[in-house]
C-alpha cells in the first residue's frame, strides 16, 4: 500500500493538465500500475486521488455494505458514488494528469491548486478553498481530546 505525505502546489495549464508534485511522483514511481482514480469528496470541496489498488479496496468495502439489488436508496447512493469518478494515468516524463473539467469545476478550480497527502490518498483543492476545508486549531484540539477519551 502506498502512503502519501506532504503538500505541493500547481497550476492548471491551458490544456487542463496538472503536474503532480515531486513528492507524489516519487511515491507513484514505485508502483507497477500508476493508474489513479479521482473522485469528488462527499463532504468537502476537494477531489480525492487514490491509487487504483487503494480505490478497489475502498470501493469494494463500501459496495459490500450495500444491498444495491434490492434497496433503492443503496442503489441510488452507489450510482452517484461511482458517477463522480474518473481514472487518470500520469505521463512518465512530467507526471502530468488530465482530470475531467467537470470534476475540477465541482471544486472550483480556476488555475491554482494544492495537492495534500493524507496517507492513503491525495486531496486536490482549489488553492483559494484549501484553508476553508480545514477545521480550526480549537476544533482540532477538541476533537483530539474527545477521540482520546473514546478509546
Amino acid at each position: 500500500m502506498t502512503n502519501f505525505f506532504g503538500k505541493g502546489t500547481g497550476k492548471k495549464d491551458d490544456k487542463g493538465r496538472l503536474v503532480l508534485p515531486a513528492v507524489f511522483k516519487a511515491a507513484l514511481a514505485k508502483l507497477a500500475d500508476k493508474t489513479l482514480v479521482v473522485r469528488k469528496d462527499i463532504y468537502a470541496d476537494c477531489l480525492e486521488i487514490y491509487t487504483y489498488e487503494e480505490w478497489q479496496r475502498q470501493a469494494e468495502g463500501i459496495r459490500a455494505s450495500l444491498d444495491i439489488v434490492f434497496n433503492r436508496d443503496h442503489a441510488a447512493f452507489w450510482r452517484r458514488y461511482m458517477s463522480d469518478c474518473a481514472t487518470v494515468v500520469p505521463d512518465d516524463k512530467f507526471g502530468r494528469i488530465t482530470i475531467p473539467g467537470e470534476l475540477l469545476d465541482k471544486i472550483g478550480v480556476t488555475r491554482e491548486v494544492v495537492f495534500a497527502g493524507v496517507g492513503y490518498k491525495i486531496e486536490l483543492w482549489a488553492k483559494e478553498r484549501r484553508d476553508a476545508g480545514l477545521i480550526s486549531d480549537n476544533d482540532y484540539q477538541l476533537t483530539a481530546k474527545r477521540l482520546s477519551h473514546e478509546r
